[in-house]
């Protein structure tokens, strides 16, 4: 919060479209820290009668909200800053940014990649999505921070003539935040879609299946996420002359074998068929 109130002062003050910028990508990302905490708080919760499968999608929808936010943040920025371009190019002569400007430009810097590396841990830690996924939308404000500091940095010691690198560098930041969006989005939304699991990780789960003595050709295998967790469904042939007793055993090892791959909370359902 103090950085973020820094940084939009130091903008202001600063007369930099760049830091301006940066303050608008800090303040998304104080906002989406206050979505991760709530919905990474839903999506704990155990299942209930409503929600058989836990709430574990709710972090999944938090990841994309922050995607949303940042991809709306970025196209504003990009937007203010090719305005001020064009009015550069047609004549306009534009305010140089001060030296409070680039202090702040390098706070940023040195702050931010300290959250990035804390979180990115933690998030590794507790196999969160929504965690990891703030963690690189703050390692990507500390990078857009590098860029802001140059373009400020260039227009300050340049001249005046060089004032334009100021926007220059907002619409570069704005760019940047737009493909951490995109990446964002694209895996927030394909989980939403159940879409399936990567080739190698179901070709994995295939090869252990296959592994447990007495189970024969794995196949129907249906994957998806849910939240940090994986959601498996897969059909197994055994000898059709086993006890039922022993099917059930042989279907609950590759269960079994299948969590202590994938962690406790997978879910997993085995359909035996005769051979």
């Amino acid at each position: 919060m103090l950085l973020l109130l820094f940084k939009f002062i130091a903008g202001f003050v600063g007369h930099s479209a760049a830091m301006m910028a940066d303050a608008i990508h800090s303040l998304s990302d104080f906002l989406t820290d206050i979505v991760v905490l709530l919905f990474v708080r839903i999506s704990g919760q155990p299942q209930d009668k409503s929600h058989d499968y836990g709430h574990a999608k709710y972090e999944t929808l938090a990841m994309t909200l922050i995607g949303v936010a940042l991809l709306l943040v970025a196209v504003g920025i990009v937007y203010h800053g090719v305005v001020a371009i064009h009015f550069w190019a047609t004549g306009g002569q534009l305010t140089a940014p001060r030296l409070l400007a680039l202090w702040a430009a390098l706070l940023s810097i040195a702050m931010k990649e300290g959250v990035y590396r804390y979180s990115i841990m933690k998030a590794r830690q507790l196999n969160s999505q929504a965690v990891e996924a703030n963690a690189w939308h703050h390692r990507s404000d500390a990078l857009s921070s590098i860029g802001t500091a140059l373009g400020i940095g260039g227009a300050i010691f340049l001249g005046q003539r060089w004032a334009v690198l100021d926007p220059v560098a907002s619409v570069i930041v704005g760019l940047f935040i737009a493909k951490v969006a995109i990446f964002l989005l694209r895996d927030g939304i394909g989980d939403l879609m159940e879409q399936s699991l990567p080739d190698e990780v179901e070709n994995e789960i295939l090869q252990l299946a296959a592994s447990v003595s007495g189970v024969d050709k794995p196949h129907e295998l249906r994957t998806r996420r849910i939240g940090n967790h994986y959601a498996i469904e897969l059909h197994i042939m055994m000898d059709g002359d086993m006890s039922l007793r022993e099917a059930h055993d042989k279907a609950s090892e590759v269960e079994d074998l299948l969590r202590s791959r994938y962690g406790n909370e997978t879910h997993v359902a085995v359909h035996v068929e005769p051979k």
